[in-house]
């Protein structure tokens, strides 16, 4: 489906296009402020554990509870970015959003535990790690937002 949404600028943008790394990703409103966590994480350097690791992130794989749990703990969005072995993870929530209690409770969320276990074969993490605990926080070090 192809969405056409007039801009500010009086031009209109197709949002259909702006999917991939050459022409960019839109980016949601939500209606609300929000804030924004960026994580990173390392794969093991294998193309062939890379390539599922892939496919087991594509729509219709990730597992229905995984999303659900998700959502369930008040995250708006989750993007997972690719570079070589470096995957990069932003996260918006509500500037309410306390990050700790989430992933606490995310952690005891069915299944989930499960399908941390099931991405550990492809990611350079200890054996039986969170999702928390395999994936680190990063720092803004550099912003051209207004004040």
């Amino acid at each position: 489906m192809i969405i056409i949404i007039p801009a500010h600028t009086g031009r209109n943008i197709n949002f259909n296009i702006m999917n991939n790394k050459t022409e960019g990703y839109a980016v949601k409103e939500y209606g609300q402020p929000v804030k924004r966590y960026c994580q990173t994480l390392d794969l093991k350097d294998n193309p062939e554990l890379i390539a599922e690791y892939r496919r087991r992130h594509s729509e219709g794989e990730a597992w229905s509870e995984i999303l659900w749990g998700i959502r369930e703990v008040g995250i708006l969005e989750m993007e997972i970015y690719i570079l070589d072995t470096r995957l990069f993870m932003i996260v918006e929530a509500p500037l309410d959003f306390d990050w700790d209690s989430a992933m606490e409770r995310l952690s005891t969320l069915p299944r989930q535990q499960e399908w941390e276990d099931y991405m550990s074969e492809f990611q350079k993490a200890a054996p039986g790690s969170s999702s928390n605990e395999k994936w680190r926080m990063m720092e803004r070090m550099f912003h051209i937002y207004e004040k």
